[in-house]
């Protein structure tokens, strides 16, 4: 079971370690992320506003056909992974006195 507070601690530091590192992403692939990023999160509006600057910044529609397959890849075992949680929280229900 995952410790919440330690956890939160660890994220914190590691964020800024990544803060610092910062590189300076081009435009094009900042917004090919983006567009991986909304298709995950299932956002319409980010979609709209992140296909329109992909398309600005000279994205080709095979590298944003390429962020949409990583985002499929991720998308699907991050469901696989999370499901674990849930047996993981069932467990934890059922096994209560």
């Amino acid at each position: 079971m995952l410790e919440w507070n330690t956890y939160r601690q660890q994220l914190k530091v590691r964020i800024g370690e990544i803060a610092k590192l910062s590189p300076d992403t081009g435009p094009k692939t900042r917004e090919l992320i983006s567009l991986a990023v909304a298709v995950t999160v299932r956002c319409d509006g980010c979609i709209a506003v992140h296909a329109e600057a992909a398309a600005r910044h000279g994205a080709a529609q095979e590298e944003i056909a390429e962020a949409l397959g990583v985002a499929t890849a991720v998308n699907a075992g991050a469901a696989l992974v999370y499901s674990t949680r849930v047996l993981d929280a069932y467990e934890q229900v059922t096994a209560a006195p």
